[in-house]
């Protein structure tokens, strides 16, 4: 007999087949209530839009989502690479999912990409140009009381008309405020002055670090919008050109969160670039850990898709947190004869999520500073969180803050070195990245402490514990090959080597301490290759984490690739995203503490912790509790006390 994997399969693929299967079924969600945490949403692209002007085909295909996902809401778009929806078509599409309770809205992708398979954008510097982008707007405005913006509204020309136009300005500066103007005259102006009730929202995507440079504009037009919107896709972190980490999916609602609060509505996620259907869930899961009210789904054809498991054989058969079999088990049993599609996936994760999602309070991490329209070290945060460190980005200085990290990003605001003069001292601490004191180095820096940020670099293999003569004991294997550093050169007894590496005899600063008023400044030397940081022994970040997370009510001490999400009310979720399975430590401020897990209910046992030999630990008890974690799963902890 075959198994309920292998009939599945079989069937997917064959789409019609799967279509006529949906037809047969009763019209009846097996997942009839909503979801109680969040509200899901499906994006329509207009391609699609005009597949479903025939009602049968949109029947047939809703029937088959809505009995695998609890849907809210459709994006029903308007417009897309010049292919505009009709009047008729858009609204025949919108009575029919009002009518079966399902909100609707708008939605707008000005990409151009007839030119060449690099994205292309509009030419906002050409008339016909603009008046199509204005009159796609005007149309969206006449159907739909809501209308967000697809993360295409950017700018990658340069035509004579643009050349022209950005005159001696940088094309960072020329783009800021050609898109500028676009959003006030081509679409918010124009669609408000069609309907005046219009909610107009812009969606950023994923690459954050690299805005300014292609027009948008995280300082204004999060005014001119009336909402913004969180690409949340990170996809794969290897296979891909932008090699985005998977805790982006969390941290980069974090920090639009904090450039519009309560103005953020939601996050986005596609089925695109991941060699596992595992990948996919996870994106879910951690755009609804960073406490997303809403997420889009992207797209309503994707959704009807068959399955592809991908290279998930290593871990297939244990009941991690994407249990594949369970997913395809529960199907069956709520809607009998159908077969489940990229939607019943999308469902299953999302059930999970919203069984606990409550019970989670505002998430909390170490602050950190990324000024508006800045770049360097990129995307680094992410990397941290990947390491562990749980981080809470803002667009402006966290002067409340005890420990404050930057990276070389911050060099961007040119008051920079005035505010970690300021913060330390008021007594609180400062981490800086090895890439932001070669930044400052000449602009400031040298008035808190003098380090040499040199163009050497040393090959670091053997990782020393302790600080001081004699404290020689390893904190892990030698690393072959070997991490490469900058050397940085500092005064001795000024500054000192609190975590420290060798380099074939050499020593290597990791993290530098150095006191400066009532504060403490450290250096942080980051590698190279940003991805060495995932091979430093786990004792070493452990040792770095010692520094930087003092007093931080809950700490994780794992391998690379588990990260923690910690929230304000004593609750926390520690994921892996390794293929293989893990143990971690899970430790909690205080003396004295329990955990529980919050998915199964059951109680986790406390340990004594051994602080070790001349690191800062030893002074601030802590209850520490062992996990073990299956690949690519995550659990679910509260602290009781």
């Amino acid at each position: 007999m075959k198994s309920i994997a292998s009939r599945t399969l079989s069937l997917l693929r064959n789409p019609l087949c799967l279509l006529l299967a949906a037809a047969l079924v009763a019209p009846v969600s097996c997942l009839a209530a909503r979801y109680t945490n969040f509200n899901v949403a499906i994006y329509i692209p207009v391609g699609v839009v005009q597949s479903l002007a025939n009602p049968d085909t949109l029947r047939a295909q809703w029937d088959l989502i809505s009995s695998q996902l609890k849907v809210d809401k459709v994006y029903i778009e308007v417009q897309r690479n010049r292919d505009l929806a009709t009047d008729e078509s858009l609204e025949a599409i919108k009575k029919f999912f009002l009518d079966h309770g399902v909100r609707v809205a708008g939605g707008m992708a000005l990409a151009d990409n007839e030119h060449s398979r690099q994205f292309h954008s509009f030419c906002y510097t050409d008339p016909n140009d603009r008046r199509f982008v204005k009159q796609a707007a005007e149309l969206a405005a006449r159907h739909f009381d809501e209308v967000i913006q697809d993360d295409f509204f950017f700018v990658t020309t340069k035509n004579d008309s643009d050349v022209k136009a950005k005159g001696n300005r940088s094309w960072t500066e020329f783009r800021l405020a050609l898109m500028d103007d676009a959003a006030k005259n081509l679409v918010v102006g124009p669609a408000r002055a069609i309907n005046p009730r219009i909610k107009m929202v812009i969606k950023f995507p994923n690459w954050y670090e690299h805005f300014q440079g292609l027009g948008y504009d995280l300082d204004n037009e999060p005014r001119i919008f009336d909402g913004i919107y969180t690409g949340t896709e990170t996809r794969d972190p290897v296979m891909s050109e932008q090699h985005l980490q998977q805790y982006e999916s969390y941290l980069i609602y974090r920090y639009f969160e904090n450039i519009k609060p309560g103005g953020n509505g939601g996050g986005w996620v596609d089925t695109f670039g991941v060699r596992d259907v595992d990948r996919y869930a996870e994106q879910l899961w951690d755009t609804l850990f960073a406490k997303a009210p809403e997420i889009t789904l992207f797209n309503w054809a994707l959704l009807t898709q068959r399955i592809h498991p991908g290279e998930r054989a290593a871990w297939q058969n244990l009941h991690t947190s994407f249990d594949y079999n369970q997913m395809l088990q529960s199907c069956a049993a709520s809607v009998p004869g159908s077969e489940p599609t990229m939607a019943r996936v999308a469902g299953y994760s999302l059930e999970q999520v919203d069984s606990f999602a409550g019970s989670l309070g505002k998430p909390i991490g170490i602050a950190s500073y990324k000024p508006l329209q800045s770049t360097g070290e990129d995307f680094l945060h992410n990397y941290f969180g990947m390491i562990g460190l749980p981080i809470n980005l803002f667009p402006t200085f966290p002067t409340n803050a005890p420990m404050v990290l930057l990276t070389e990003s911050a060099a961007c605001d040119p008051a920079i070195v005035a505010k970690i003069k300021n913060q330390l001292r008021s007594g609180k601490s400062v981490c800086i990245t090895s890439g932001l004191l070669r930044a400052l180095q000449g602009k400031g820096i040298e008035d808190i402490v003098e380090l040499r940020y040199t163009t050497r670099k040393l090959l670091a293999r053997q990782f020393p514990a302790g600080i001081g003569p004699g404290a020689d004991a390893s904190l892990g294997p030698d690393q072959e090959p070997g991490i490469l550093f900058p050397e940085i050169e500092f005064l001795t007894n000024d500054a000192w080597a609190v975590v420290r590496a060798l380099a074939d005899g050499g020593g290597v600063p990791l993290l530098i301490l150095d006191r400066y008023s009532k504060g403490i400044l450290y250096v942080w030397n980051i590698p190279d290759n940003f991805n060495d940081l995932y091979r430093l022994p786990p004792s070493i970040v452990t040792a770095i984490k010692d520094y930087l997370m003092p007093g931080f009510p809950i700490r994780l001490d794992s391998p690379s690739q588990v990260t923690l999400f910690a929230y304000d009310n004593n609750t926390c979720i520690v994921q892996s995203f390794l293929p293989a399975e893990a143990d971690v430590k899970v430790s909690v401020s205080g003396g004295s503490a329990s955990l529980r897990n919050l998915v199964t209910g059951a109680a986790v046992s406390a340990r004594a912790e051994t602080p070790a030999w001349g690191r800062p630990r030893q002074d601030e008890p802590r209850a520490a509790f062992d996990l073990h974690l299956l690949p690519h799963s995550y659990t679910v902890l509260r602290v009781e006390k």
